[in-house]
């Protein structure tokens, strides 16, 4: 064995905390071989790594960023050779429907109505396309607007309606942003049905679509079971997508001779264990299930801290009032393939240059188009430092160990790799995150490496400078203890920032004097659900410190619409619950009928835990100020700056929560002249 090809990946006293080391005492039998070898054919084509934004409102405050921080997280995330540098961005089809962390407008609140302003996918999808034109789209609805089903809670009772529906989002991308949507799936993790799916195909196709593939049924691995017994159905279909695979397929699905895809995975908290889970994934997919894509869910972790699913995101950007934000390391292992391979890629055969290592770990090996390239990227990810959320990992082990890759002669011309090195570190030691190192000579088509524990190494013919990432973010601080709205400076269509809509839609309309933009809840009936908190019949929005604040003044205007108008409007402090959970909060409810002149105090959004009820002598017609102080025991509710009742309630709750706002049941109604502060 010569000793010039000899390295040793890992930790030292290099200020790069790690070396490549000639050793002068190994024996050749020490390594295992593995051949990196195309002269049978290759395997399947790389088809990218992307992210997923919504899915539950979970870029929902990135869009409010300070601008210069918003264009560094953007560059984070989309940036060719920058950061994550993602492939893929899959989005949400708002359906008016809470779908984990928040509700996302549709595009068609109602059937007589269209609108392609609401919300900030079409911006963010905007922004990824900015920052690679080459990056691939994708959308997908998790719930839908009452009127969708007419009335059953199933889109698939009017399938020519909910295809309709579908391919007028398609359209809207691209006439009113010049987007075009490369895939479209059919309900996020819900039943299927094949008739539908036909349906869609129809109405893309005739629609001037047929470039939009339709991915299926991004759930489980029964869409293949359907499409071996359905030709049509078979043809329709042109990616099979499933979520949280555990990196294994089935037969039935190899058999299809379809793409394979895990269309939604990770779902994990962004430290090195859920970088190591991302590392361990993006690799095995393919290796144990021959899945040629990987999505994460979620893109970034955008959303309130105390909202489900904490920082299960690439990256972590929640502060928009600071501009704080955070680079975790799962970025940096996305990097490590997608700064060199790209979509059109092909991995190499099983056995041939993707596997698994004798101890441990696993490796695949790509080749470009021109086949002038080749990328090699390996992971040591051990079984307690690589868990992910779901589903349960069975237990295995990683050990060190000496490797040795041998390229056949179709590689005669890869004379020196280039290295790129990760060391996920789970003591007081730092982690090494994508480093680039000194290349490495390719002598006799051979490389022999020692492989540590917890690595991820990417060997590539690719060159590539090392990635400059930007200084000087903003130190991290709470959600003001005051703050004000009064809508006035937002597009019409938007969603109020710091606003998290929970239940229902929430969006800026113009009214006139005396107040020329306002907030008006838009939903009129129980949305098709995704989940079960739109299965009742409360709309909400939340805002605020949740993890602190108990002790609040809250105050807004607000009145109930003439048409389509909401029967109550109500103000809420220490809300407790968000996402799937929402109709389950408990807080302080302060619930006002305008036109009966009634109150009703509740400890709960769902009006079963009454405290005060009563009525109001003198309301306005159209405009009152409703206000709800929250100290300790003692609540005092107001109305246009009266107090209605003032109350020591000793069992109220009293823990943290949001403030907020809302409608019962659902319904018109307008809001204005928002006011928060904490006592």
């Amino acid at each position: 064995m010569s000793r010039s090809n000899y390295y040793l990946l890992g930790r030292s006293c290099s200020p790069l905390f790690m070396l490549w080391f000639l050793l002068t005492t190994a024996t050749a039998s020490s390594f295992q071989t593995y051949n990196v070898d195309q002269t049978s054919g290759t395997g399947r084509r790389f088809d990218g790594i992307g992210g997923l934004s919504g899915g539950g409102a979970t870029s929902k405050l990135l869009v409010n960023y300070p601008e210069k921080q918003r264009n560094e997280i953007l560059d984070y995330l989309f940036k060719p050779g920058f950061g994550a540098s993602l492939q893929i961005l899959k989005v949400e089809i708002g359906g008016d429907a809470q779908s984990t962390d928040g509700s996302e407008a549709s595009h068609m609140h109602n059937s007589w109505e269209e609108n392609y302003f609401r919300g900030y996918e079409w911006w963010l999808l905007k922004e990824a396309k900015k920052r690679n034109p080459s990056i691939k789209l994708y959308c997908l609805p998790w719930g839908f607007p009452h009127w969708i089903g007419n009335g059953t809670l199933s889109p698939y009772k009017t399938p020519l309606v909910t295809a309709t529906y579908v391919t007028k989002w398609i359209l809207g991308a691209k006439t009113h942003h010049n987007l075009t949507m490369d895939y479209v799936g059919i309900w996020n993790e819900r039943t299927f049905t094949a008739d539908y799916i036909k349906i869609l195909r129809k109405f893309l196709n005739t629609s001037g679509l047929s470039h939009v593939q339709i991915v299926a049924a991004d759930g489980g691995w029964s869409i293949a079971d359907a499409m071996l017994k359905d030709e049509e159905l078979q043809a329709a279909v042109s990616y099979i997508g499933v979520h949280y695979p555990g990196t294994v397929t089935t037969d039935k699905a190899m058999k299809t001779g379809r793409p394979l895809w895990s269309s939604e995975d990770y779902s994990t908290f962004n430290d090195n264990v859920g970088a190591g889970c991302w590392a361990r994934i993006l690799n095995q997919n393919y290796v144990n299930g021959y899945m040629t894509s990987t999505i994460s869910w979620n893109l970034i972790a955008s959303y309130y801290s105390t909202l489900p699913f904490n920082r299960c995101g690439l990256m972590t950007a929640y502060e928009p009032w600071s501009g704080h934000y955070e680079v975790n390391s799962p970025i940096w292992v996305t990097a490590h393939t997608t700064h060199f391979a790209g979509i059109g890629w092909k991995y190499l055969k099983h056995d041939s240059g993707v596997g698994k290592f004798k101890k441990g770990g696993s490796y695949v090996s790509l080749v470009s188009p021109s086949n002038k390239d080749l990328t090699i990227v390996i992971e040591t990810m051990s079984h307690n430092h690589s868990y992910c959320i779901r589903p349960a990992l069975p237990k295995y082990t990683v050990e060190p160990q000496d490797v040795t890759i041998q390229l056949d002669s179709s590689f005669s011309f890869v004379k020196q790799f280039y290295i790129w090195f990760s060391e996920l570190s789970f003591t007081q030691k730092a982690s090494v995150l994508f480093q680039q190192q000194k290349p490495i000579p390719v002598i006799n088509g051979q490389v022999n490496l020692t492989l540590g524990v917890d690595q991820v190494i990417t060997l590539t013919t690719v060159k590539h400078d090392q990635p400059q990432p930007y200084g000087n973010v903003p130190p991290s601080a709470p959600f003001p203890t005051m703050y004000a709205e009064d809508f006035e400076g937002y597009p019409l269509y938007a969603e109020p920032y710091n606003f998290a809509q929970q239940t229902g839609s929430f969006e800026v309309v113009q009214v006139g004097e005396p107040y020329n933009k306002v907030m008006r809840q838009m939903v009129l009936e129980t949305p098709v659900a995704w989940c079960l908190a739109d299965y009742g019949n409360t709309s909400i929005t939340v805002i605020g410190n949740s993890s602190a604040w108990i002790d609040t003044y809250v105050e807004v205007k607000a009145r109930i619409g003439e048409v389509n108008g909401s029967k109550e409007v109500f103000i809420a402090s220490r809300v407790s619950q968000g996402g799937c959970s929402t109709l389950s909060s408990r807080g302080v409810f302060l619930f006002v009928d305008p036109i009966s002149k009634t109150y009703h105090l509740y400890g709960d959004i769902a009006k079963t835990k009454a405290y005060l009820n009563g009525t109001i002598s003198e309301t306005e017609p159209d405009w009152n100020k409703i206000g709800l102080y929250t100290k300790g025991g003692i609540v005092i509710g107001l109305l246009n700056e009266k107090i209605i009742f003032s109350t020591l309630v000793e069992d109220i709750y009293q823990k943290p929560g949001f403030v907020g706002l809302g409608t019962y049941p659902y319904g018109i109604a307008d809001f204005d002249m928002f006011f928060v502060e904490e006592i």
